[in-house]
């Protein structure tokens, strides 16, 4: 069975239809456990929580009085794992009882199925119905918390269309604005404290049946394109029709809608359906944003969001809402919208059929690899997307094995933005980085398919892989806000959920394997060679050699391409690269300078590759800090991302380096060196969702130095990230196009320290 989906909303025609296979929208209904549905005037949301079994890279150290010489440093072995996924879909009401049917074929176990319902749109299909603004606030809640760029404001004109909004690390309390048939406006102050506060009947409702009755065009979406054709002036009385110019006294401007509707009783003409839909459009808007100001004003609220079918991610709607919040607020307070909107009610009648489950105590993540991402339905922008806008659109949440918090020491949390730079606003960086992971696509596909060269069918599922990147690559080349923020980070990530998707969990893990063997048997040499050296020498040869094992990225292309055809490219060579001081950042002065200070209490260093980076890079140079008296905690991924090394990796080698060395045993015994993992399977690094073990053992011990690794966690990602205490950024530029952009060359140095003007006493 196919699911055949018109073009056209509301319409039954199939002449342009798209076929999808419905095991691609509904995906893991086999494991699927709960359902809820909200069945609104138009669209019907579904929500379900499945088990997926998916394959992870375990990686287990070996019994060393039994291993023989030349026997790798531990074993790797790929496990069945099993984690909990929501899945949201959204269609039209008029594939209801196919896709009802097909998902009732299709339910293996069907006594563990909870079914929950919400929506003025119910009908008798189904039972159990969920109070209708209960489940919204719910929802709502829900994607605050668990989406990161969840909210935006909307502004036309501007180069970038979508502004996404870092979400506050407290989301209450906040104003939503639910526009569908009327207008309820519900104050939410806790996570089961709200209170609707006021309302009108003057909403979606009243556009849609008003709009009927002026333009005898019955369907909504249809109603808003004539809008979005319309001139409304021609319609409206405004304030020049009636003083000849502005009314300066009252602060007036000439242009300022003085009557809505207000030329049609005096002109002897008729008015076409664009202008009246136009017209009437600005007068709801207008009203239901008035409203919102004087509620957000009255109740000291700055939040305010906005959702409902009205709005629907229309940008004709968002357009007309943003205007009139602007201008009744004189822009103190902003109109935002949420990518997720159409989803809250069904969400919040999944979270209480799933209370038992307790989801709220997980932290979850967006899978980039099922979610189709926000889609621009505007006419007059994207022609192709709205031929498209019948289809079926989906989310994909997992949960995420630890709870994810903020780091305590960003100076303000509220203000902590993690990427450098905004690809929706910088057109040259974000046409650069597309074709630059196209470019690279090739590489992952031969590393992926070498990764499991005992597995025949590793070609098919690496070219799958290869297929729908792409395909993610290229909706983000026509819709660069389809996923929230675009950002280098969020392309990896995106890169690293499908190759989780097509089960290739680990593609490096034998790379990081032999690297690290390799590594482990310098580890001695590079220790002695080290403290032969003076005070200043020993100094500066740990941060060049920290800085030249951190040129051992497999994800830059440069570096890979040298690694894939040189396998004798070593520690040495790599620091003969390096550029010489002066480096493109230099404050390396500075940090010896503090060094000749007493020693920090402990340093939280975020680390980056396996192998020659953290064997001989990162153990000598912490080593130095545990010597000087300084505990160090080394914060590594929790699962696997490149050739980064992980926690359960990183065990594995703190223990041999401590078999070898003394000062690395003593601080293991004494509890001065701690290995925690992040939180993470990303090459970046969000602070503001790290591990909350992290952040426990972060301020039980007073951190005071945090030190930020790598290309991914300190350029790409917090090169602007302010801290209460001291911090080291570093990383060699492994990037010629990226070098250039900041005004240097390849392999060029950023050793970036800095000290907060209000240091912690």
């Amino acid at each position: 069975m196919a699911l055949s989906v018109g073009a056209d909303r509301g319409s039954h025609s199939m002449d342009k239809s798209i076929t999808l296979p419905p095991d691609e929208i509904f995906r893991n209904l086999e494991n699927a456990k709960r359902f809820a549905i909200d069945i609104g005037g138009s669209l019907t949301k579904l929500a379900y929580y499945s088990t997926v079994q998916h394959k992870v890279a375990k990686v287990r150290s070996f019994d060393h009085s039994a291993k023989v010489k030349g026997d790798p440093l531990y074993e790797i072995s790929v496990q069945e794992e099993i984690t909990a996924r929501l899945h949201f879909i959204k269609f039209e009401n008029a594939y209801i009882e196919t896709c009802l049917d097909f998902i009732k074929d299709h339910l293996v176990n069907t006594e563990t199925k909870v079914i929950k319902a919400t929506g003025g749109g119910f009908k008798d299909l189904l039972v159990d119905k969920e109070d209708e603004m209960t489940c919204l606030i719910k929802g709502c809640n829900f994607v605050l918390k668990n989406i990161p760029h969840e909210a935006f404001v909307y502004a036309k004109h501007a180069d970038s269309e979508f502004r996404f909004q870092n979400t506050h690390p407290d989301i209450f309390p906040y104003l939503l604005i639910n526009i569908g048939s009327g207008v309820s406006i519900v104050k939410v102050e806790a996570e089961d404290k709200f209170e609707r506060i006021g309302g009108s009947s003057i909403g979606g409702g009243t556009f849609w049946g008003l709009g009927a009755l002026l333009t005898k065009t019955k369907r909504f979406d249809e109603l808003l394109q004539l809008a979005s054709k319309g001139q409304h002036t021609n319609v409206d009385m405004l304030v020049k029709d009636i003083y000849g110019g502005a009314y300066g006294s009252l602060g007036l401007t000439g242009d300022l809608i003085a009557s809505s509707f207000g030329k049609s009783a005096t002109t002897d003409k008729e008015f076409s359906k664009e202008d009246m839909a136009k017209s009437l459009l600005h007068m709801i808007s207008n009203d239901i944003g008035q409203l919102a100001c004087l509620y957000a004003k009255l109740h000291n609220l700055t939040r305010v969001y906005f959702g409902g079918f009205f709005i629907r991610g229309h940008p004709v709607t968002m357009h007309t809402i943003t205007y009139s919040i602007n201008f009744f607020t004189k822009g103190e307070v902003q109109a935002l919208f949420l990518r997720h909107e159409g989803y809250l009610g069904a969400i919040g009648a999944f979270l209480k059929g799933a209370e038992e489950d307790n989801p709220n105590q997980y932290s979850w993540g967006e899978n980039y690899a099922g979610s189709s991402g926000l889609m621009s339905v505007s006419p007059e922008l994207n022609p192709v997307q709205r031929a498209r806008s019948g289809t079926f659109d989906m989310l994909e949440m997992d949960r995420l094995e630890r709870q994810l918090v903020n780091l305590p020491l960003l100076q303000d949390p509220t203000s902590y933005i993690p990427d450098t730079v905004e690809l929706t606003e910088d057109a040259l960086a974000r046409v650069y980085w597309l074709y630059c992971f196209e470019e690279a696509l090739d590489g992952v596909v031969k590393r992926a398919i070498a990764s499991q060269k005992d597995q025949p069918e590793a070609v098919e599922r690496a070219e799958k892989f290869r297929q729908k990147y792409r395909h993610k690559l290229q909706t983000l080349r026509h819709q660069p806000f389809a996923y929230g923020s675009l950002t280098v980070r969020s392309l990896l990530d995106t890169r690293e959920h499908c190759l989780n998707e097509f089960n290739f969990p680990d593609p490096y893990s034998k790379i990081k394997q032999k690297e690290n063997d390799m590594a482990l048997k310098y580890y001695l040499k590079v220790v002695k060679s080290v403290e032969e050296l003076s005070w200043e020498q020993r100094q500066f040869t740990l941060v060049k050699g920290l800085l030249a094992g951190n040129v051992f990225d497999w994800g830059a292309k440069a570096v890979s391409d040298v690694l894939e055809s040189d396998p004798e490219f070593g520690f040495e060579q790599a620091k003969q690269q390096l550029q010489e001081r002066p480096w493109l950042v230099d404050a390396y002065n500075q940090w010896i300078e503090r060094l000749k200070g007493p020693p920090h209490k402990c340093a939280l260093f975020f680390v980056d590759n396996s192998g020659i980076d953290i064997i001989l890079g990162v153990f000598p140079f912490i080593r130095e800090l545990l010597i000087r008296g300084t505990e160090v905690v080394l914060a590594s991924n929790s699962g696997p991302a490149l050739n980064d090394v992980t926690n359960s990796e990183l065990q594995i080698l703190t223990e041999r380096i401590a078999a070898m060395d003394p000062v690395i045993h003593t601080a293991l015994k004494e509890d001065r060196l701690a290995l925690v993992q992040n939180g993470s399977s990303s090459p970046c690094l969000d602070l503001s969702r790290l591990d909350k073990v992290l952040a426990t053992v972060v301020r039980e011990r007073g951190t005071d130095l945090v030190i930020i690794e790598g290309m991914g966690r300190a350029i790409h990602t917090n090169y602007y990230a302010m801290l209460s205490c001291e911090s080291l950024k570093l990383a060699v530029i492994k990037n010629s196009w990226l070098a250039e952009r900041l005004g240097g060359k390849i392999f060029s140095v950023v050793f970036k320290y800095e000290v907060p003007s209000k240091a912690q006493g």
